[in-house]
């Protein structure tokens, strides 16, 4: 099949997919609840259906895979899952996203398995902090993680930080000196408000202006870098004034959704065509049901064509703009949660 344009031109090119919607962290951007309703373990994909899935996406054109959760190295025998995505034709590139508090124990394993670049949040050096925000006591588990990464050969690591007003804003600096320190990229992300983020205000966002101001005014200037690699990253780089390469990724502020080309599936195989999707499409039912590999070939494809979302821009022209799905929206259908469908 030749490779669909979606209803605005955009081509279908990566996918995520979320292994499981279980994590150990409790940030406030995606899982501010002290209870969830958690997807029934028996509704989650198997790794053999998770194949099967990600092959026909191939077929239509997908190279990059990510795995994602919740926190994905809480599903057992994630290297496993990798090497088998690996032998998917077609697929370019794999990698993970995760918080690293398990990442010390499983680096080795996952790089011998073929998985190819790891993306590790970590939004404040302070363990005090992250006890607060995220309800975890293991900051120092998040650092051996990286640390391990790196070890094990994950060279073009990058680190993600979500900013949030009078939570982390007043370590920008701090976090950018620490990436320097460590080699790796760091990223910078816009507080969105989007799935479980139950206590987004539009006043807590730090814009990508504001952290730009703030990069210039410590390192001597932030200049944009051309996007030539890879015109569809969500995140825009700068080289800071010390040379330092930075990324924004300002989904609230300045969408990208005109060159987006994401799917993504939850760990039960519903299919989103974007982030801020309120509905999406059951193929578990599809897998499990005896579909075809062109049944399923021609339902991803039909749907691709159909799709015209742009979440992030509609929600752009909100007044009075407030958080996406209330609480009770969440409890009728958990697939509405962040930390379901994979940020």
């Amino acid at each position: 099949m030749n490779r669909p344009l979606d209803r605005l031109g955009r081509p279908l090119g990566s996918l995520r997919i979320s292994v499981t919607d279980r994590c150990n962290l409790r940030c406030r951007y995606c899982m501010p609840e002290a209870e969830y309703a958690w997807l029934p373990r028996s509704s989650l994909l198997s790794f053999e259906e998770i194949r099967r899935v990600a092959a026909s996406f191939a077929r239509l054109g997908v190279c990059k895979l990510r795995l994602t959760g919740g926190e994905p190295l809480l599903r057992q025998g994630l290297p496993e899952l990798v090497a088998m995505l690996k032998e998917i034709a077609g697929i370019e590139e794999i990698a993970l996203t995760t918080n690293g508090l398990l990442l010390g124990a499983h680096a080795a394993a996952l790089r011998e398995a073929g998985l190819d670049r790891i993306t590790m949040s970590l939004d404040t050096l302070r363990p005090e902090r992250m006890a607060e925000f995220a309800r975890s006591a293991h900051h120092a588990d998040a650092v051996a993680g990286l640390d391990a990464a790196l070890a094990a050969g994950f060279g073009s690591l990058k680190l993600n930080s979500v900013v949030v007003r009078r939570f982390n804003d007043d370590e920008i600096v701090a976090l950018v000196r620490f990436a320097r320190e460590r080699g790796v990229e760091l990223r910078f992300i816009e507080y969105m408000d989007v799935g479980g983020a139950t206590q987004w205000r539009p006043a807590d966002v730090v814009s990508r202006a504001e952290i730009l101001a703030i990069l210039a005014g410590a390192f001597g200037g932030a200049e944009a870098l051309p996007r030539h690699d890879d015109p569809r990253a969500p995140a825009e780089r700068f080289r800071l004034g010390d040379g330092t390469v930075v990324g924004i990724v300002a989904s609230t502020t300045a969408p990208f959704c005109r060159d987006c080309d994401r799917a993504r599936i939850t760990a039960d195989g519903t299919f989103f065509r974007c982030l801020y999707g309120l509905d999406g499409i059951d193929l578990r039912d599809s897998v499990r049901g005896g579909a075809t590999d062109e049944d399923l070939d021609r339902l991803l494809r039909d749907a691709w064509l159909d799709r015209s979302d742009r979440g992030a821009e509609l929600r752009l022209g909100v007044p009075d703009r407030g958080v996406l799905v209330q609480l009770d929206g969440l409890r009728a259908d958990p697939r509405r949660e962040m930390h379901v469908r994979g940020g």
